[in-house]
């Protein structure tokens, strides 16, 4: 049997969990404005990539065709976007935002940032640059192993881990 380090279960359950809770109650803060967090996240996205095809669009959010016309439609509807079918090629169908959704992502803006603020309260900025950085970490590790790619380190840490491991478990046997 291969023994676990003590955190091992422990930091993938609160990386699920934080964010599950994170969406949660960002949902309902979002409630009030009348858009839903799917909304935003591709209202947002598409204001930093105004005329994006809809299909590269869906490509880069990793998201269905279906599921992003869905949304689009709905933004479409509520005046924050427009489909417009792209100059050279008319059956592709580029996403513009609105002037009117540049005014409301401002506002969205606000209430992120106050949203942020709650979440980050009484933790010290030097602990949430680490938990930063070392998420950051192992995004760049997960993306790596997505390639096929092993992380840089990873034979390092496979042959530092097994001593360390056996030191663990006489410590806890101690």
């Amino acid at each position: 049997m291969v023994e676990q380090p003590d955190w091992d279960l422990r930091l993938g359950y609160l990386i699920h969990d934080v964010s599950r809770l994170r969406r949660m109650m960002f949902d309902r803060a979002l409630a009030p404005l009348g858009i839903t967090r799917s909304q935003w996240w591709v209202l947002a996205f598409i204001s930093r990539k105004d005329g994006l095809p809809q299909t590269q669009l869906a490509n880069e959010l990793d998201v269905g065709k279906v599921a992003v016309g869905a949304l689009i439609d709905r933004l479409e509807s509520s005046g924050f976007v427009i489909r417009q079918a792209d100059p050279v090629d008319r059956r592709v169908k580029r996403v513009y935002v609105t002037k009117q959704a540049r005014g409301f992502l401002e506002k969205l803006r606000k209430e992120t940032d106050k949203f942020n603020a709650m979440i980050v309260n009484g933790i010290d900025r030097k602990q949430l640059e680490g938990a930063s950085d070392a998420l950051l970490a192992m995004k760049h590790n997960l993306l790596a192993m997505s390639d096929g790619t092993l992380p840089e380190n990873q034979k390092e840490s496979e042959e530092t881990e097994a001593p360390r491991a056996k030191a663990r478990k006489k410590r806890r046997a101690a």
